[in-house]
């Protein structure tokens, strides 16, 4: 060891857009899920108990016999060919206009945000997101140092209504959205919503990241034509298998412009070079082999039925003057409470009836959402799920009659 030699000074070195960089709300309340006895419903976390794990394995061994050379090998920055097949002729069937060349395999969802942000986003550009937003999302590119503009939501989604005043006064760049089971409030857009916004953004000469990770995860009504379909030049759509095959393979992807796709394959390449060959071979062998759509019948109806629990519970639970969304599909609930309670000191109460959830100020980029609340109903059982809304009620309860 070197006594009284120069030392590095690691804050002093750290570059300055990273000083926008924090630690997850979510990732750290999951820790909560860990301790015996929590009933959480923090994260969004797809039901364990469901994982496919006996496709997997199936799956990997033949992948491993079959074609061991390849899976193991480098691969193409776009992704796996067969793969990008797949997925142009599986979202094609829900109008999503796509063909092999325009997609691009990531390490997940998150990854294509990320790639999004260093593509389009110099610092101080404006970006457009609702109110309350995917907390995924701001933490991808808060590091490319933009300036967040927001759009309220009602139980229908983006409240369209208001994006033209605040594109007349604000330089916007894209607008994101999350136009099915949103993540955090679970609303849907209507169609003539969609429609409005493709028009609004057009006129206004700004492009849309549609992002909708849920849209397979449907329990009731019919599915809505996705924005991309409305204006495909005009729009960026993203999806992932992580809803509904297992997140811990880290998959999705990105359906873009031929201009847009080249750049996204430049930032990808500099990123990780591509994504796993050998998952992507053993997502393709679970999907053409049709397991991927039985697994998606199955996960629905587990869902849904915890939907429909909680539904339940909280109608049965929760006190007067606390709303909440009916999700029409996802994996969550928004709760919105009495203006009097901050839920972040809520759920340091919460947490000593052993039951976690997400304090709605994480949604937002300006702090609001302190009476607010999300619950996932996909993780914990019916029982749990049943007996944390009871516990969350009491406590609930006395926070409003005590305020």
């Amino acid at each position: 060891m070197l006594d009284g030699q120069w030392t590095t000074d690691w804050k002093s070195m750290r570059a300055t857009r990273t000083q926008r960089m924090t630690r997850s709300v979510i990732r750290e309340l999951l820790k909560f899920s860990q301790m015996p006895g929590i009933i959480s419903f923090a994260g969004g976390l797809p039901a364990p108990e469901v994982f496919p794990v006996r496709e997997f394995r199936e799956s990997s061994s033949f992948v491993l016999e079959e074609c061991p050379e390849r899976a193991l090998q480098y691969g193409r920055s776009e992704g796996f060919t067969p793969l990008r097949q797949f997925l142009a002729e599986k979202v094609g069937k829900y109008g999503v206009p796509a063909v092999p060349e325009n997609i691009l395999l990531t390490n997940g969802s998150q990854q294509a945000l990320d790639l999004l942000g260093k593509v389009f986003i110099s610092p101080g550009d404006t970006v457009l997101t609702e109110a309350p937003t995917y907390l995924g999302a701001l933490q991808a590119w808060n590091a490319y140092e933009p300036r967040y503009v927001a759009v309220p939501l009602d139980d229908d989604g983006m409240r369209v209504d208001k994006l033209e005043e605040v594109l007349e006064r604000e330089p916007v760049k894209f607008i994101y959205v999350l136009p099915n089971f949103h993540n955090p409030a679970g609303t849907t857009l209507p169609l003539e919503r969609r429609r409005k916004l493709v028009e609004i953004a057009a006129r206004h000469k700004v492009f849309i990241i549609e992002d909708d990770p849920y849209g397979e995860l449907r329990y009731e009504g019919e599915n809505i034509a996705p924005i991309i379909s409305l204006h495909k030049e005009n729009t960026i759509y993203l999806g992932t298998f992580s809803k509904t095959l297992a997140p811990g393979i880290r998959l999705g992807w990105a359906i873009a412009p031929e201009v847009v796709m080249e750049w996204l394959v430049q930032a990808k390449q500099g990123a990780d070079l591509h994504t796993s060959t050998f998952v992507q071979m053993l997502a393709y062998d679970i999907a053409s082999r049709g397991i991927l759509k039985r697994h998606v019948e199955v996960i629905r109806g587990v869902y849904r039925e915890r939907r429909d629990v909680m539904l339940e519970s909280v109608e049965k639970h929760f006190p007067e003057g606390v709303s909440w969304t009916r999700p029409q599909g996802g994996l969550f609930l928004w709760v919105r409470c009495p203006e009097s309670v901050d839920t972040e000191v809520l759920l340091k109460k919460a947490l000593e009836e052993e039951v976690a959830f997400v304090p709605g100020f994480a949604f937002f980029t300006d702090g609001r959402g302190r009476n607010a609340m999300r619950l996932n109903f996909s993780r914990p059982s019916p029982d749990k799920i049943r007996d944390g809304i009871e516990r969350l009620g009491r406590v609930l309860r006395a926070e409003i009659e005590g305020g």
